[in-house]
């Protein structure tokens, strides 16, 4: 008999019916630690970047991709404009969904940045105020460490409308979410005082300067059962950093940079908007063709732009799939290490942690010896140029000024008023944070203080 004709299931994969037998596919092998180098290797070697949380982090795969997307526009721009990009930002948006648990993919759209998502929706409470269905003085509640961008629009938008904003104030440094709870339910109380409704609450997710993982879903809870319209959560270092599933906490609204800590280029976000009546309310800022389709529809194009950031996430995720548990895996152990260096920072400097490290991300805040003297947020900025500039090291440094009457923690005869933010991702090394260690050990060896380095 002709082999070719043959019937034999251990040649053709089959069965005794003739049915190909479905082989798992070999599990991909996880990226080596050469590899993660060369995928980084456009990073400036001689700096210790344990600032990944302001900018993200890119690899060049990824890199690549973006090129190539590029390129596929500049080759023949109404093709690709007709043919290309809505499929293509479609597939992004499909991913992101499934990534962050949302229950329809038009629950999705693509934007700039964190900044321009909250943009989006404090336009729409400003446009409530105006038009009345909110009623001047009512309230909107946000976190004392809101990200300042995003403060500066909640006044320009809500507060210029004739909302009334009251901030939460939270403790810093922070033992427990049981703080943070306590200053939301006081605040939300006095939101609703003099016959006042809150309307909208902003909560962040991660903050930024000091970093504290905020407990998003308790605080989504507590507003609903106080009556408050809509809940906002801005998560600009959220996605690849904490857990995030938007069914389950439950927010009305939620943003999330991808180029922070989820390795696209810089710089796309996501904004999530629960289906509701609200959400059909949504528009971009700018207007274009696609104005009144729906914000996912206007958030893919606003016009002749560069759209590449946001066409990679598909790139992205393959990139993801080279790490052992995937972003799940990455995430894991970024936090690990982000506690561990931040232990060996604050046991050589004496200090403390700003916050326990369940309440850290894959950023983590560290006091300074408080014999530097940061007094001030020009201090703590020019410590930071000082760091990059003398020892190579980008780190952001964060001021907390005494309080009236509180009992500080104490470093030798100094209050402890300055703190480091570390980051850490794929591409850092242990040495990056020991050249940290060493800068400020010199310093404190040297005598410097804040007051003896000049200003630029």
């Amino acid at each position: 008999m002709d082999r070719r004709h043959r019937d034999d299931s251990a040649d053709n994969g089959g069965d005794a019916n003739g049915q190909r037998e479905k082989r798992p596919r070999p599990a991909p092998r996880a990226i080596s630690a050469a590899e993660i180098a060369e995928e980084f290797a456009h990073h400036d070697s001689s700096v210790a970047r344990i600032n990944n949380g302001s900018f993200g982090s890119c690899p060049a795969s990824v890199l690549a991709a973006q090129r190539s997307w590029q390129l596929q526009f500049l080759r023949q721009p109404d093709e690709f404009y007709f043919n290309r990009l809505q499929p293509g930002l479609f597939h992004s948006r499909a991913l992101v969904k499934d990534i962050i648990n949302a229950a329809d993919v038009d629950e999705v759209a693509l934007v700039d940045n964190a900044t321009t998502a909250a943009a989006i929706v404090l336009q729409h409470a400003s446009w409530a105020f105006a038009e009345g269905a909110f009623r001047k003085g009512d309230a909107v509640v946000m976190l004392h460490y809101a990200y300042g961008a995003v403060k500066k629009s909640i006044h320009a938008y809500v507060a210029r409308a004739g909302g009334h904003v009251i901030e939460v104030p939270l403790p810093f440094p922070v033992s427990s979410n049981e703080e943070i709870v306590r200053e939301f339910r006081k605040t939300l109380e006095l939101g609703k005082a003099n016959g006042r409704r809150v309307r909208l609450a902003v909560i962040d997710h991660v903050t930024s300067m000091p970093s504290v993982v905020i407990p998003v879903k308790e605080l989504t809870r507590i507003c609903r059962e106080e009556g408050v319209d809509q809940v906002f959560v801005d998560a600009a270092h959220a996605i690849g950093s904490v857990e995030v599933d938007v069914q389950d906490i439950g927010a009305d609204f939620y943003t999330s940079n991808l180029h922070k800590w989820f390795f696209c280029p810089p710089s796309v976000a996501f904004l999530y908007t629960k289906k509701c009546s609200a959400s059909s309310c949504l528009h971009h800022p700018v207007v274009s063709h696609e104005y009144g389709n729906g914000l996912p529809l206007e958030s893919g194009w606003i016009g002749t732009r560069d759209y590449s950031s946001q066409l990679v996430v598909p790139s992205v995720m393959e990139f993801i799939g080279r790490f052992e548990g995937g972003i799940e895996g990455i995430r894991k152990r970024n936090h690990e290490k982000v506690v561990e260096m931040g232990k060996m920072l604050a046991e050589a400097w004496g200090t403390f942690l700003g916050s326990p490290p369940e309440m850290c991300c894959s950023m983590i805040m560290v006091g300074l010896p408080g014999c530097l003297r940061v007094s001030g947020e020009k201090d703590a900025m020019k410590l930071r140029s000082f760091l990059r500039e003398k020892f190579k090291v980008e780190v952001p440094i964060y001021y907390q000024p005494p309080k009236d009457g509180e009992v500080l923690e104490k470093d030798g005869n100094n209050c402890v008023t300055g703190y480091v933010r570390i980051s850490h991702n794929v591409y850092n090394a242990e040495g990056d944070y020991h050249r940290l260690r060493d800068a400020v050990h010199n310093l404190v060896a040297d005598g410097y203080k804040c007051d003896m380095l000049s200003s630029k």
